[in-house]
């Protein structure tokens, strides 16, 4: 059963703002206000999820959130109440955000995104019997779980598959934020692309810049600058930009013979791609997931996570789909890059 939770009026009114997600589209409503409640006792968990733009539904990013709450919510009982931002949004919006749900009474809460760590540095200290979560941001706090990422090791697995795919040795990256998080995605993919074939080409592109967060929810600019990699020669596109990426995975299905590595969520088996994932090469997959529902879980066993725990390659943190089997005849490579990256003989790069 699904049931609604209520939060304040004002929040309650920005709820007709919301805009259900289209084949390449994303949620961008300020407050999806989706709450779910499951067989669990009475007086459950409470879990609040503060989703970076694209929200639930962008079959990425903030899907793999929230499928960690969701497992816990279907261990653990309870419900959970989501609000998702918007590309407009301020500091002061997503500060409300975060307030509107410890006034609520959602403890833990967990705000999905880098662009919510002056948020949760600001609240956070207001509601120390709340327990905060951030997911690709370190913020200092007794009350705050930083769970963080070691994409670059995922994106080095990545570079590495693309440079043996390629047929044409050109390849591109298309980010959805030239900031120092997406920087990670970059740097480790041509490192792996040009480790394993210095000749191959990469092409870079990002979508939007600074404080401008369209570049994650933009399907349309994702499907552009991916045709235009193709058209101008490269046939493996790794895109790292939450739901932007669905266009760039729908222009490269149109090539013949090219190839999408997707992100984040192992985007072969997301139902709204199924359409395109013959062409979908690869994903590399980041555990948000499981980053989201051990902070939840440890909030429902009474000992909080807080600090920085970062979820590597080693851990399982991050890591390359085999959904598919297009990667099934060069798996053996990629076991000895990752094997050499674990071991630290390769130290991959966070900066291009």
């Amino acid at each position: 059963m699904r049931r609604v939770a209520k939060l304040s009026a004002a929040c309650l009114a920005t709820a007709a703002l919301a805009v259900t997600a289209t084949a390449c589209g994303s949620t961008s409503s300020d407050n999806n206000a989706s709450s779910s409640s499951s067989g669990g006792a009475k007086g459950g968990i409470k879990i609040g999820l503060a989703y970076d733009v694209g929200g639930r539904g962008d079959r990425s990013f903030n899907d793999s959130a929230a499928r960690g709450a969701d497992k816990a919510e279907k261990e653990f009982g309870g419900s959970i109440k989501e609000l998702t931002a918007k590309t407009s949004d301020t500091e002061a919006d997503r500060e409300q955000r975060l307030q509107d749900l410890a006034d609520a009474g959602y403890n833990p809460i967990v705000a999905v995104g880098f662009s919510y760590a002056s948020a949760v540095t600001k609240i956070a200290p207001k509601y120390p019997k709340t327990n905060f979560g951030i997911v690709d941001s370190v913020v200092t706090g007794t009350n705050v779980n930083s769970i963080t990422f070691t994409e670059e090791q995922g994106s080095y697995l990545a570079g590495v598959a693309a440079a043996l795919k390629t047929k044409k040795d050109h390849v591109g990256f298309v980010g959805g934020v030239d900031n120092p998080l997406i920087k990670k995605f970059e740097a480790g993919y041509t490192q792996g692309v040009h480790d394993t074939n210095p000749k191959v080409k990469v092409d870079v592109q990002y979508l939007s810049h600074g404080q401008d967060y369209s570049g994650f929810s933009s399907p349309d600019k994702g499907q552009q600058a991916a045709q235009g990699m193709l058209d101008n020669g490269a046939d493996v596109i790794y895109t790292a930009a939450g739901s932007s990426g669905n266009g760039a995975i729908e222009a490269v299905h149109g090539a013949k013979g090219a190839w999408a590595i997707g992100v984040d969520s192992d985007q072969y088996n997301i139902p709204g791609l199924a359409q395109y994932k013959s062409a979908i090469l690869t994903s590399m997959v980041k555990n948000v997931d499981v980053g989201v529902y051990d902070f939840i879980k440890s909030v429902k066993d009474g000992k909080p996570l807080t600090g920085n725990n970062v979820y590597s390659l080693a851990k399982g943190g991050v890591s390359l789909a085999t959904s598919g089997g297009f990667i099934s005849d060069i798996q053996p490579k990629l076991d000895a890059a990752k094997q050499k990256i674990i071991a630290g003989q390769i130290k991959v790069k966070t900066t291009p």
